[in-house]
């Protein structure tokens, strides 16, 4: 039955459309985030797509197959699909049906949930490899060794399998959250922290201490993991994409437990200190020459926290798939990869446990309000001759270095400089970002920047002895500066959603005086990098956040100058202030 007055329409292929006007827009939208993958964003039609991954993650999080069809059913102006509900009760279905346990012997085992599905399993080569002895007709015993690489493979057939074998306690470390910070700040919780850390543990059933956590930038992942090793009273290896992040979390771990440095490790390229608490870049353990492996097995760990987990390296997933006997928690503010490797994540590190919405957490005033604006440049003659002879990939890069974009930066630099915000320039190509540098009289951070330098930098943009950074990929990560308001993205990586968050997300710490952040994305307009914005604005719709279209020239059909931008903000500003 026809309904014109429901926003929603499933189709048979699996993906949901969903109109962006319409009064129940952010209703729908809740509810397809919690199951759903949104696949593309314009600017009045949504569309998700409803994988068997959404839906696993939607099942270890308790949503059941009716609460899905019942929602998609309220809100959809057509039936649902036979073959979409079908899948859905399948896929959910599934989630359970295969564990992971110990015997009564206390021998690692697979046990299904019927005999014709443990002969199905055993029926897969590369399965079969991995299975031991039958134990009776719907389980089998598993070589320990074997616990990650059955748990990917199973996934891959389309049986993902909940590990409730349980893991080692690790050697033992006493270590306490304190209950005021070294500043003499009272250090409590947020309730969404503190429900993130219960997730994680799932209240001591035999399936927590595995799975992901997913919060927004800004809004306290490091003391959730800080939380977690208190909890979990085991020594600790924590993995971070930096040495800047890697002092960061020492710096915090320090900070807000009753730990003293001689307890905490630093091992980076410059350090290879091996503490009961040690902190480790990626890089560094990820060396193809295996030098740095035994890192895993120097301590008995009891917990393995991988901090923004997204970016985990694949010689890290092989490792991880011999770690399944020890408790592992991911960290990051999106689970999406552009390596499409989510998979490995769900089976190896664990299913998603906590996810907090960033526009709820915003409403709730954690994190800082934000208004993003794509604002679209012109190419002048000259450039235009250069993209119209270029490859299709280097044609991107053209668009992402337009030289017209100096003038935009200078005009919003200037405006948010005069009202005492504190800017950072990001972009990827450091030719462009070394010649804003010298047009802004603005430091410049890139990877090439030494580590002291880097840090006297940041130092002095918390002070506000500077108040602009000019600084490349390195601010995707890990980069600690909660009085940035106001981030100008010059250039970025093709379509990356993830870098579209990270990016955002180094504005979203409160500020003091209560201010908002602003997100300026400069694109090309005609160009590649147009059309890759779409793209890498995807996830960050779905969270709730939408982009004002400007242009630098106030002569653009459709779009508003970045004059009339300005004087429409302010009066946003007043009127939320009243």
């Amino acid at each position: 039955m026809y309904d014109p007055k429901k926003p929603l329409i499933v189709q048979s292929d699996h993906s949901v459309l969903l109109e962006a006007d319409h009064p129940a827009f952010d209703a729908a939208r809740d509810l397809l985030s919690r199951f759903g993958e949104l696949v593309a964003s314009p600017e009045h039609v949504h569309t998700y797509r409803i994988t068997r991954l959404s839906l696993w993650n939607a099942a270890e999080s308790g949503l059941r197959p009716e609460e899905i069809l019942d929602g998609l059913a309220r809100h959809s102006k057509f039936p649902v699909p036979e073959n979409v509900q079908f899948e859905i009760r399948d896929a959910m279905e599934r989630y359970g049906r295969l564990l992971l346990t110990r015997d009564s012997a206390g021998r690692l085992a697979l046990r299904a949930a019927s005999p014709e599905l443990l002969s199905q399993v055993r029926g897969h080569a590369r399965i079969a490899s991995l299975l031991g002895e039958l134990l009776d007709a719907v389980s089998c015993t598993v070589p320990e060794g074997n616990r990650g690489q059955l748990k990917q493979q199973l996934l891959r057939i389309g049986h993902p399998v909940r590990d409730l074998a349980g893991h080692v306690a690790g050697a033992p470390l006493k270590v306490s959250l304190r209950e005021t910070t070294l500043a003499g700040e009272r250090l409590s919780l947020r309730p969404y922290q503190l429900a993130s850390v219960e997730a994680f543990w799932s209240k001591g059933r035999a399936d927590g201490g595995s799975g992901v956590v997913v919060l927004p930038c800004g809004a306290g992942k490091t003391l959730v993991g800080i939380s977690a090793l208190a909890q979990a009273q085991a020594q600790t290896l924590i993995l971070c994409t930096s040495t800047l992040a890697v002092r960061q979390w020492i710096a915090e771990i320090l900070d807000k437990t009753d730990l003293s440095p001689e307890d905490v490790g630093e091992y980076s390229g410059s350090r290879k200190e091996v503490r009961p608490v040690t902190v480790a870049t990626y890089h560094i353990v990820s060396r193809q020459d295996r030098r740095h492996f035994p890192l895993f097995s120097a301590q008995d760990w009891g917990l393995i926290v991988y901090d923004e987990v997204h970016l985990l390296p694949a010689p890290v997933f092989r490792i991880t798939a011999e770690l399944q006997a020890r408790r592992r928690l991911g960290l990051t503010a999106t689970l999406l990869r552009e390596d499409g490797r989510e998979g490995d994540v769900f089976s190896l590190i664990g299913p998603k446990k906590f996810d907090a919405p960033w526009k709820e957490l915003e409403n709730q005033g954690w994190i800082a309000a934000a208004h993003c604006t794509e604002v679209r440049v012109p190419m002048d003659g000259a450039t235009q001759e250069r993209y119209a002879a270029a490859d299709e990939r280097e044609q991107f890069r053209v668009a992402a270095e337009n030289p017209a974009k100096a003038q935009a930066v200078q005009e919003i630099v200037e405006e948010h400089l005069a009202t005492g915000d504190r800017i950072l320039v990001i972009g990827r190509y450091l030719a462009q970002l070394k010649e804003l540098s010298q047009a802004l009289s603005a430091p410049l951070v890139t990877g090439e920047t030494p580590q002291p330098q880097r840090e006297r930098l940041f130092g002095a943009f918390r002070t506000g002895e500077h108040r602009l950074l000019v600084v490349s990929n390195v601010a995707n990560f890990s980069l600690d500066l909660p009085e940035a308001s106001v981030a100008i993205e010059v250039s970025g990586t093709f379509g990356s959603r993830q870098e579209e968050a990270q990016r955002l997300g180094r504005l979203l710490r409160p500020k003091a005086d209560g201010r908002a952040a602003h997100f300026y994305a400069l694109v090309s307009s005609g160009s590649q990098e147009q059309q890759f914005a779409t793209l890498r604005q995807r996830f960050l719709t779905e969270q709730g956040y939408r982009y004002r279209i400007a242009a630098h020239t106030p002569q653009a059909a459709g779009v508003v100058d970045l004059a009339s931008e300005r004087r429409r903000r302010l009066q946003d500003e007043e009127a939320g202030n009243a």
